[in-house]
């Protein structure tokens, strides 16, 4: 029972441990941390409009919310230092004849409902500038040319972050495992993947990248060394029809990373395959990237995608999501290196060989025949 427990924890800590090590989630965010930046972070508002898109929802809201809140308040108080210096509040008792630059302002609060009427123009006619002072003209014009700049900038840095194509990617979704089998002839690695939509994703290419931890002739240890994995279908890996789920496959040939590895020893592998699906989105021509990662654990050795797709009687072609990553076990060489040994003895025994140790010798026959 002890063991029992003991394997159970070691196996849950080496799982959690992979967990953490991962750089790449399923859903595409990447889990890496900056730390120690020399430069400062001031360097950011250089690139503002990037910095904005990147913020979450809510700081993205509280800086909408308080852009237009101080800048209300600020030239609130502008405002009513205007009418202070002219004397035109209450306290001040002006005369019958007494002229003010801002009609109806009687304090900090009416000075804050002009600042509001003026920057989102709502004009209700009750309090309004008068030719009196150009102190107060110049205040007015300042004030509505940045509210444009900033109803401009806040209403489209939302609308941005509401159109961004990462949220298009949201609706590409990929296998949970990645499977490995016998695909025309050949050992391959395959891992379905499906749009969500309708609408078309335009020039799609996939491409995969490799992550381990690597040693140089040098003594060098490269932590997250990349290294290319093609991925194909067959048609080719760019310009794909995606308008049903696609099964993509990478053949374990002897120039591919998997080849030295077996069914026995692929969960015992240190490594992260990340896919990449790159592609322009048909209704706004934003390009888009979809990616998601696989580990030893996530690699099925010896199996297949069950079929996902069929024809109605209607003529019409279904889509049945509920096998997409449905998986059926099949016979599956070991390893690639096997499969490419059995080939080749059956390449040898379709031929025939000349043996240099065998010597054809002649037999003498008789001329004379007796009766």
């Amino acid at each position: 029972m002890f063991n029992y427990l003991r394997k159970r924890f070691t196996s849950h800590v080496r799982e959690r441990s992979r967990r953490r090590a991962r750089l790449v989630s399923k859903d595409g965010r990447c889990n890496i941390e900056f730390g120690n930046v020399e430069q400062s972070r001031f360097v950011f508002l250089i690139d503002i409009w990037t910095t904005i898109l990147d913020l979450r929802w809510r700081y993205k809201m509280t800086i909408f919310i308080s852009a237009f809140l101080g800048s209300w308040f600020l030239f609130g108080l502008l405002w009513y230092v205007v009418a202070y210096i002219h004397k035109d509040l209450p306290e001040f008792s002006p005369s019958i004849n007494h002229t003010p630059c801002v009609e109806n302002i009687n304090g900090l609060t009416s000075a804050f409902l002009f600042s509001l009427e003026t920057q989102v123009t709502i004009g209700y006619g009750f309090r309004c500038v008068t030719e009196q002072c150009a102190t107060a003209i110049f205040l007015l014009i300042f004030q509505s040319i940045l509210g444009v700049i900033i109803n401009s900038f806040m209403c489209g840095a939302i609308l941005a972050k509401i159109s961004r194509s990462k949220n298009r990617a949201k609706t590409i979704t990929f296998s949970k495992n990645a499977v490995i089998s016998k695909r025309g002839g050949k050992l391959c690695l395959l891992i379905r993947v499906a749009n969500l939509r309708k609408s078309l994703l335009i020039g799609s290419h996939i491409y995969g990248k490799l992550l381990k931890t690597t040693i140089t002739p040098e003594g060098e240890t490269i932590i997250l060394d990349q290294v290319n994995i093609e991925f194909v279908v067959d048609a080719g890996n760019e310009n794909l029809f995606f308008i049903s789920p696609l099964t993509i496959y990478h053949i374990i040939d002897k120039n591919s990373p998997f080849f030295h590895m077996a069914a026995e020893t692929i969960l015992q592998q240190d490594f992260e395959l990340v896919v990449f699906l790159d592609g322009t989105v048909e209704a706004t021509s934003a390009t888009c990237q979809v990616r998601t990662s696989y580990i030893p654990e996530e690699v099925l050795w010896g199996y297949r995608f069950a079929p996902i797709v069929s024809k109605t009687k209607e003529g019409k072609y279904r889509v049945d999501f509920q096998n997409f990553s449905k998986t059926v076990a099949v016979e599956t060489p070991h390893c690639a290196f096997c499969l490419y040994n059995e080939k080749e003895a059956k390449a040898k025994e379709k031929k025939g060989y000349d043996n240099p140790g065998f010597v054809l010798s002649e037999v003498s026959e008789a001329s004379d025949t007796k009766m």
